[in-house]
């Protein structure tokens, strides 16, 4: 695959998309599904890096990218994921915050979150399906689940914990 078009499918992926892993959905069908360019592992792995790092989810374009073509790969993900960012201000100044505030505008965002949603469930299966292996991770998965939907426990110490969880079922 050449960096252009990998650029321009992150692009695309990330245009489509309006917070952190809601461009997965897309990624997944374009690099596992129709190129196979990307195995289900590397794309869990890309996620499982923006989780664990700094900064914003959608970060794993660039591990996308990385895994894809190597570094120059990683250059043309980091290169989409901040190419909309450019368009930003122009938009802004054109727009301005009439626009935000118009009920039409804000009932069209909240339609395209909610099937953003449903995009990024239906990725979420395969992703899944790779990523446990047998009961125990299963229960560590749905235990994750069921404390990050029910309580206010933070992220951090759900994924911190069942990262130790997973390391005692494997010792």
């Amino acid at each position: 695959m050449s960096l252009v078009t990998l650029y321009l499918l992150l692009l695309k992926a990330i245009l489509a998309s309006f917070s952190g892993l809601s461009s997965l959905p897309v990624v997944h069908r374009d690099f596992v599904v129709e190129r196979k360019v990307l195995t289900e592992r590397q794309l869990n792995t890309s996620v499982a890096m923006a989780r664990a790092t700094p900064g914003p989810l959608g970060l794993y374009v660039v591990c996308v990218g990385y895994f894809v073509r190597g570094y120059p790969g990683a250059v043309a993900g980091a290169l989409a994921m901040t190419t909309p960012a450019f368009f930003i201000i122009p938009l802004l100044h054109f727009f301005g915050r009439r626009a935000a505030a118009d009920p039409t505008i804000q009932r069209s965002i909240r339609a395209v979150t909610l099937a953003a949603a449903g995009l990024l469930l239906s990725a979420t299966v395969p992703l899944a399906r790779d990523a446990i292996h047998g009961p125990w991770l299963a229960a560590i998965a749905l235990a994750s689940f069921g404390v990050l939907s029910f309580t206010k426990v933070d992220t951090m110490w759900v994924v911190g914990g069942a990262a130790l969880l997973g390391l005692l079922g494997f010792v």
